[in-house]
């Protein structure tokens, strides 16, 4: 009796070990990625136009390379709508539009809280 029970709990347990990893992933990812766009918006801030362009290029360089993972675990919209606003902050800061820059960092790092709260194990999400 107990060896059918076995293969479905460790199905679960495999699960759920996954889903707590994904979780902690996406959050540390998000976090990562909003404090680099901080650091942009403080440039930008400065006034220091290309090392602003250089930050944000970095930023995207390191969100890209997490493409395939983002679009296996989360929702293509959100995603390709944070993927848009990289794109938007980037035109801005070549630009150097600072209102229109300020704006878009703004968003973004809200779109990152929000991808990464959509993630995040809780009731609310499993439910």
């Amino acid at each position: 009796m107990k060896k059918i029970f076995l293969p479905p709990i460790a199905v679960l347990a495999a699960i759920l070990a996954f889903s707590l990893w994904n979780s902690h992933a996406m959050t540390a990812g998000t976090d990562r990625w909003r404090s680099q766009l901080q650091q942009a918006d403080a440039l930008m801030q400065a006034e220091n136009w290309p090392d602003t362009v250089a930050a944000l290029t970095k930023s995207y360089e390191d969100w890209s390379q997490h493409q395939t993972w983002l679009h296996i675990v989360s929702e293509h919209d959100a995603v390709d709508d944070a993927e848009a606003m990289y794109r938007r902050a980037m035109a801005f800061a070549a630009a150097r539009e600072s209102s229109e820059l300020r704006a878009e960092l703004a968003d973004l790092r809200d779109q990152l809280r929000l991808l990464a709260e959509m993630e995040r194990f809780s009731i609310k999400n499993v439910l």
